[in-house]
């Protein structure tokens, strides 16, 4: 009678559907996340290339051994800063932020407003 919800499968629709309009280019790439339940991730890709520019994630030896938790807004925001001081190293100030389908709020607004602290803007 009632449809189950299946939230991840929704959430892909979402992102399928901002896929299409947002896009990476050499000079502008875009910033993606992908959050699970005890950790979050972090790319910055050129789409024309195919390629991953610079990467971060909680499971990254650097941050797990200063977090107690890697599923929280405190290692979202160290990730947030971490992408962003390895994106302004490769000379990356500007990104197209994708945010996966997720809603902007809690682990996702604090990566992004981490990136924003140590200099991309977006």
């Amino acid at each position: 009678m009632f449809k189950k919800i299946k939230r991840n499968e929704q959430r892909q629709k979402r992102h399928m559907r901002i896929r299409q309009k947002v896009d990476g280019t050499p000079e502008k790439p875009r910033l993606n996340i992908y959050r699970s339940l005890n950790n979050i991730y972090a790319q910055i890709i050129d789409d024309t290339k195919g390629i991953t520019i610079v990467s971060a994630s909680t499971l990254d030896k650097e941050v797990k051994d200063k977090l107690n938790s890697t599923g929280n807004k405190e290692a979202a925001k160290f990730v947030g800063k971490l992408i962003g001081k390895k994106a302004v190293e490769k000379g990356i100030d500007q990104v197209v932020f994708d945010r996966g389908g997720y809603v902007y709020h809690g682990r996702v607004k604090e990566l992004a407003d981490g990136a924003r602290e140590s200099g991309l803007k977006f």
